[in-house]
């Protein structure tokens, strides 16, 4: 506590030497206000008590606010989407004006490498769009890569207006997700960006809490350290989530898990945790949508990325969260960077566009598994959000294994009927549990009548 409290004094004196009232970076020209909402603005006084006077172009009212040991924050209510507005903050021997200011629908992205590929490693897809990413209506704020063993309050980043330049660095999905909501929804987007390649979960985790439950905090002492990524607990919350907390968003997109397959057991503790002390610091029951992990070959043995995947499946049982799956997106299983990010980026849109704004997108329902039923030496397999038939593409049913009590797995055979699927094999005359896609690498080939990919499973529970 005492190196929290000098930091914060060390902060405040670098205050007083440039100004008597301070705003956070992410309040500033070319920001994007949440629209029909209260959101809040902050910032720190040189006076412990200053008053700090907010005058807005879109509100009559007066604002003012007093501060609390040299911090303020007041909050304002913001009109429908549009814009250019300004807002002026006044202290007693300053004012700061920011300008183009806009309402929108403002969202976060994060994660490790494949929420932050963007142009900047080549991908052919951001490149293309360079001509086409000039946007008034886009605004960007890019959070660098930033550790720190404490929550910081602020952040070296600025508003961007869309340009080729600065979406050839943003998030692939990032960008291409709010692209799609703007063109749809006809407002303007804020997307803030802020993750790091390599990085697990933990370390977007506040710390305080990870140590409060001591199966996540053993976890996390298993992770190996990296020179090019942090591994200890909340030191990316700290620097990189923590000074944005006040700020008012409409959702998050959360793409990671590949660095945590050797903690699949507590991975969906972990993500439950992690959410759950993001909303609390927001203030916040925002909707939380994540990819779940691709197919990749080198994951190791014992199936662990299939089990990471399971794990993500089971978060949603999560309020408000959603999944979209990526199976079927994956040119090269060697790559742990599948490249085709416009399509994620779709499937996350068409998660907001019904879910948040209660339009028609594309579909949003990935068929899971919900319950069996031995037949006759075979399995009838039951699904839950499949919104139709099952199909199957190039072929009959792939990837499906069986095994009787003994718990060996054979290659099955898989039979579409009507809105099930039956798995059997002569190997097996005495079936009792069938598994999809439990691999690492598998691309199965079973849909729904829409087009989405049905998530893997398993109807058994044993280590094997």
């Amino acid at each position: 506590m005492k190196r929290i409290f000098y930091s914060l004094v060390l902060l405040c004196a670098g205050f007083i030497a440039r100004a008597d009232v301070q705003l956070p970076a992410i309040i500033g020209d070319h920001m994007v206000l949440q629209q029909k909402s209260k959101v809040t603005l902050w910032g720190w006084t040189t006076s412990p008590t200053e008053t700090v006077k907010i005058n807005v172009d879109w509100d009559t009212t007066h604002f003012k606010t007093k501060a609390v040991l040299g911090k303020w924050s007041i909050q304002i209510p913001t009109p429908a989407a549009g814009g250019n507005h300004q807002i002026e903050f006044q202290g007693s021997k300053n004012s700061i004006k920011i300008t183009d200011v806009v309402f929108g629908e403002v969202w976060i992205f994060s994660g490790q490498s494949n929420m932050e590929w963007s142009g900047d490693q080549n991908l052919q897809e951001t490149l293309d769009e360079m001509p086409n990413a000039t946007n008034n209506q886009i605004r960007l704020f890019y959070i660098p890569k930033a550790t720190s063993s404490y929550p910081q309050e602020d952040v070296r980043a600025h508003w961007v207006v869309c340009n080729p330049e600065a979406m050839k660095s943003f998030s692939a999905i990032g960008y291409f997700f709010g692209k799609e909501l703007n063109q749809k929804l006809g407002v303007p987007m804020g997307l803030i960006n802020s993750n790091w390649g390599g990085t697990p979960a933990e370390v977007w985790t506040p710390e305080d809490i990870l140590a409060k439950k001591s199966n996540l905090w053993e976890a996390a002492k298993q992770l190996r350290p990296n020179a090019f990524w942090s591994v200890y607990p909340g030191l990316n919350y700290n620097a990189m989530i923590a000074p944005i907390t006040s700020y008012t968003i409409a959702g998050a997109l959360w793409y990671q898990g590949e660095s945590n397959v050797g903690q699949y057991q507590t991975y969906a503790e972990l993500m439950e945790t992690m959410i759950g002390s993001w909303r609390t610091a927001f203030k916040n029951n925002f909707p939380f949508y994540f990819a779940q992990i691709a197919p990749y070959s080198k994951y190791g043995d014992n199936n662990l990325g299939a089990k990471l995947r399971e794990a993500q499946t089971k978060n949603l049982a999560i309020e408000k969260t959603a999944m979209v799956v990526l199976s079927d997106l994956v040119p090269d299983v060697s790559n742990i960077h599948p490249t085709k990010k416009i399509e994620v980026a779709h499937r996350f849109a068409s998660l907001a566009l019904v879910k948040n704004y209660g339009q028609e997108a594309g579909p949003i329902f990935y068929p899971k598994y919900d319950r069996h039923r031995v037949e006759k030496g075979k399995i009838r397999i039951y699904f839950r959000e499949l919104n139709g038939k099952l199909v199957a593409k190039d072929g009959d049913p792939s990837h499906l294994m069986i095994a009787g009590e003994d718990q060996k797995f054979y290659p099955a055979q898989g039979k579409i009927d009507g809105n099930t699927l039956l798995v059997s094999s002569p190997e097996v005359p005495n079936p009792v549990a069938v598994r999809y896609s439990f691999s690492n690498d598998a691309i199965p080939n079973l849909f729904s009548r829409e087009g989405l990919p049905v998530n893997l499973f398993r109807t058994d529970h044993w280590d094997n």
